[in-house]
């Protein structure tokens, strides 16, 4: 097993660099997920750790060694790509075992170690086929076994799930959570999708424009983004963020919206915020639900609003409100009939009320 640090790492395509100073530590057996944008570098990251690029400054340690110099084949890591690049020509077995020969494993030892992970990814009754004759679950499932047959160190995924449908996604998901739990290895993963990230990440690393803009625990993320890009990144749908001016009144600091809403400022040890900012204020979905009439939350975190658009999922329902002139998505319990113009009273769940500077997009309540 091992580690893996990256130190100040820069990388420059001719003159124009794309990872800015990359700071980052992954511990042994630890599934971390590089998550961000198309553009934002996470794949350029991954490339430069597998020893696929070559990286302009800074230190790459596997364990307490410095690949920078070190070939690929020699790093202990093992790549599983977006496409899966099989052999069409060739069975499982061979797909899986091409590597190992080419390393001149002997032959015994290649037939033990290709049973063995076929074992752990279910695809012992498929060994014969060819890729054509599989699906596309069991096609990425083959190019993992063709990394785990290898034993690595490092398993490096690159958007590994992008070409699946939405079903064989969350189910290849599980298999991947399950995949760690049984090899406890270190597993590093990029993907642009959020819910990849959440669902499989010990820790997450969010990269925008060849920065890392927060590290963290999945809950972590979600419940205390730094700025605004990540608390917009994380989470499905988005936070609510809109811009809005803090005000004093005679029960305290309130958030003014555009057009006739306001909002009370719960008081908050720490915060750093004063009369007259102009800020941008961020609500997740969740926090704004059907009032039904409860004493769950004081009368003056309830606002009346209209819906203007209604998207139902089945279990919930997402609505697009109007409140006095700002826009909110809001949640509901799915099974209740919502019209688009309906006018109801929201109830603001403002225990979890984030607010950033306009200026710096930084957290600061």
């Amino acid at each position: 097993m091992a580690s893996v640090t990256l130190k100040n790492i820069v990388k420059k395509f001719g003159k124009t660099e794309v990872i800015h100073g990359v700071n980052l530590g992954i511990n042994d057996r630890e599934l971390v997920v590089l998550v961000g944008p198309s553009g934002c570098g996470k794949s350029t990251v991954l490339r430069l750790i597998a020893g696929l690029e070559k990286i302009t400054k800074g230190d790459i340690l596997i364990d307490d060694r410095v690949v920078n110099d070190i070939a690929p084949k020699d790093r202990g890591a093992a790549m599983v790509f977006q496409n899966y690049a099989l052999y069409p020509h060739m069975d499982v077995f061979n797909n899986m075992s091409f590597g190992l020969k080419l390393s001149k494993t002997p032959k015994a030892e290649i037939q033990r170690r290709v049973n063995e992970v076929a074992d752990i990814l279910e695809l012992s009754d498929l060994l014969k086929r060819k890729p054509y004759q599989l699906s596309g679950g069991q096609r990425q499932r083959v190019a993992m076994g063709r990394a785990m047959v290898r034993k690595p160190s490092i398993f490096l995924f690159d958007e590994p799930l992008s070409n699946l449908d939405a079903k064989l996604r969350t189910q290849m998901r599980t298999e991947i959570k399950l995949l760690h739990q049984k090899v406890k290895t270190t597993i590093i993963y990029v993907t642009h999708d959020q819910v990849e990230a959440m669902t499989l990440a010990d820790r997450i690393v969010v990269m925008h424009d060849g920065y890392i803009e927060q590290i963290g625990k999945p809950i972590e993320l979600f419940q205390k983004p730094d700025n605004t890009f990540v608390a917009g990144f994380i989470g499905s749908p988005p936070m609510n963020l809109v811009q809005a001016k803090i005000v004093h009144s005679d029960i305290g600091l309130k958030l003014n919206f555009p057009g006739t809403l306001q909002i009370p400022i719960p008081e908050k040890p720490g915060a750093k915020i004063q009369d007259g900012m102009e800020v941008i204020m961020g609500l997740r979905t969740e926090d704004l639900t059907v009032d039904n009439g409860g004493k769950r939350f004081p009368e003056e975190w309830k606002v009346d609003g209209v819906v203007e658009v209604v998207e139902p999922l089945g279990g919930e329902t997402n609505m697009h409100i109007d409140l006095q002139g700002s826009k909110f998505i809001a949640k509901s319990e799915g099974r209740r009939t919502i019209n688009v113009g309906e006018k109801m009273k929201l109830a603001l769940n403002l225990e979890h009320l984030h607010i950033f500077d306009a200026k710096t997009s930084l957290s600061i309540y």
